[in-house]
């Protein structure tokens, strides 16, 4: 097993008033040479969006765009025609393929809206562009390793175009569960949501995160009631 370990305090800060960003990658005006992927993750971005604002209208192309709102509410319109409002509890997906353009705000005009966007490299370029959304059974992810992506449409969660699958789970104190990963050629990145956790002996706290690759199985015991989210991606792509 080979770990990397990213501490929430050595993300790149951006702060523009509007947006307080944290970047897991390099991203924007934040470079990092030794931040720049993980394996198929291009993009971590812990986000917080005043009430009211938000991205407008930009461009993407070839990157699948999964984006999880953690409180508040996702304002999304997009050149596919999708008008749509993402609420805690959800999941988004966009494939930008051949290119797309969509506009992010706060649905709400009083409370702060808290998310995560990934990036992630596809497996298929110039494909045609498509959206996905779906709400989450929130107590599917209690003391389990709820599938909320994959590579597949049959199968839980939204999809995406590359052999990637993303869970979460939220652990009561002093629970002990095991990842097994789908390929064990593939890396798994483990965001810290919420809480304390030790995993293969190390420890994490809130927003702090693991990349380990090289292993087949990860061993995950909670300190305190925690929140996680896991990303299992191929290294080689």
């Amino acid at each position: 097993m080979k770990k990397v370990i990213h501490r929430a305090e050595s993300r790149g800060h951006a702060n523009h008033g509007w947006l307080k960003a944290n970047h897991s990658f390099s991203f924007a005006s934040w470079y990092n040479p030794e931040r720049i992927n993980f394996g198929a993750i291009r993009v971590l971005n812990d986000d917080t969006i005043a009430p009211g604002a938000g991205f407008p209208t930009h461009p993407h192309d070839n990157m699948e765009i999964i984006t999880i709102p953690l409180s508040g509410v996702l304002e999304h319109k997009d050149s596919m025609g999708n008008v749509a409002q993402i609420k805690t509890g959800e999941v988004q997906v966009m494939s930008a393929g051949t290119g797309v353009t969509h506009s992010e705000y706060n649905g709400s005009q009083t409370e702060e809206l808290k998310l995560f966007q990934i990036w992630l490299f596809p497996n298929k370029k110039n494909v045609t562009p498509r959206y996905d959304e779906l709400k989450l059974n929130l107590e599917d992810h209690k003391n389990r390793f709820q599938q909320i992506l994959s590579p597949s449409p049959d199968d839980e969660g939204v999809w995406i175009h590359q052999d990637a699958w993303m869970h979460m789970i939220s652990l009561d104190p002093d629970t002990v569960n095991d990842y097994r990963l789908k390929n064990p050629s593939n890396g798994v990145y483990i965001m810290v949501i919420e809480g304390n956790v030790e995993i293969d002996g190390d420890q994490l706290k809130h927003r702090d995160a693991m990349g380990v690759v090289e292993s087949d199985t990860i061993h995950i015991r909670a300190t305190s009631k925690s929140d996680l989210l896991l990303i299992e991606v191929p290294m080689q792509f």
